[in-house]
C-alpha cells in the first residue's frame, strides 16, 4: 500500500473501496452527480484540497469528464492534480449490464492501472511511518464523541466549532481530522467543549 499526501476524489463508493485497498489517503466519495448540489461536500473538498491538496480520479466517460472539469472550476489549479484511467472496454463484475459507453470505471481496471495513474499524475508520496500521532476510535470514545450517552450532541458541537457539515458521521469526522488536523489541535477543541 502506498501513502500519499494528496486526498483522492472519486464518484461513487465502490470506487472508494478500491482506492482504499491501494491507497493510504483520504478518499472523498462525489456521489456522482450529486456534488453540484451538494455545497458542504464541495466547502469539505475546497478545505482539504488547501490543506494537503486533491487528486481527481474520475471514471474515462463522459460523466466522470463532467464532475473532473466542475471540480477543475471549483479548486485553485494549485491545489489540484488529476489521474487519469485509460478507457478499457468491458463492464464491472457486480453490474448487470455495462456503462452507456461501454467501458469499465475506476472499480472495475486492473490495480496496477490505477498505481500508473497515479504515478503519470506525479502524486507525492510519503514515508511509512508518520510521526504525526493519528486520531482513533479509542479516542473518540475517550473523548465521548462516540459510544457514550451524549456523544452525538458533543460531536455535533466539535463539527460546529470546526465549521464542518452537522451531519457527518464518526468515520467521516475521524478521516477528516486525521487529513487536515493535528492530535493536539482536536484535543484543544474537545477540552473548550
Amino acid at each position: 500500500m502506498i501513502h500519499i499526501k494528496e486526498a483522492i476524489i472519486v464518484e461513487g463508493r465502490y470506487d472508494v473501496n478500491k482506492i482504499k485497498q491501494l491507497v493510504d489517503t483520504v478518499v472523498i466519495e462525489t456521489g456522482g452527480f450529486a456534488i453540484f448540489n451538494n455545497k458542504e461536500k464541495l466547502a469539505l473538498i475546497r478545505r482539504i484540497a488547501a490543506e494537503r491538496g486533491i487528486l481527481v480520479l474520475t471514471d474515462s466517460d463522459g460523466a466522470g469528464f463532467v464532475i473532473r472539469n466542475y471540480l477543475r472550476g471549483a479548486i485553485p489549479k494549485e491545489q489540484i492534480r488529476h489521474a487519469y484511467i485509460p478507457q478499457i472496454a468491458g463492464k464491472e463484475k457486480r453490474k448487470a449490464k455495462g456503462s452507456k459507453e461501454g467501458t469499465l470505471g475506476v472499480e472495475g481496471v486492473p490495480d496496477t492501472v490505477i498505481l500508473n495513474a497515479l504515478q503519470q499524475a506525479g502524486v507525492e508520496c510519503l514515508p511509512e511511518e508518520s510521526d504525526k500521532p493519528r486520531i482513533t476510535k479509542a479516542d473518540f470514545y475517550e473523548w465521548g464523541l462516540t459510544g457514550l450517552p451524549g456523544s452525538n450532541e458533543k460531536r455535533k458541537k466539535l463539527l460546529k466549532a470546526l465549521d464542518l457539515p452537522s451531519h457527518m458521521t464518526a468515520n467521516a469526522l475521524l478521516e477528516f481530522i486525521n487529513a487536515v488536523a493535528d492530535y493536539e489541535q482536536v484535543q484543544r477543541e474537545i477540552e473548550k467543549l
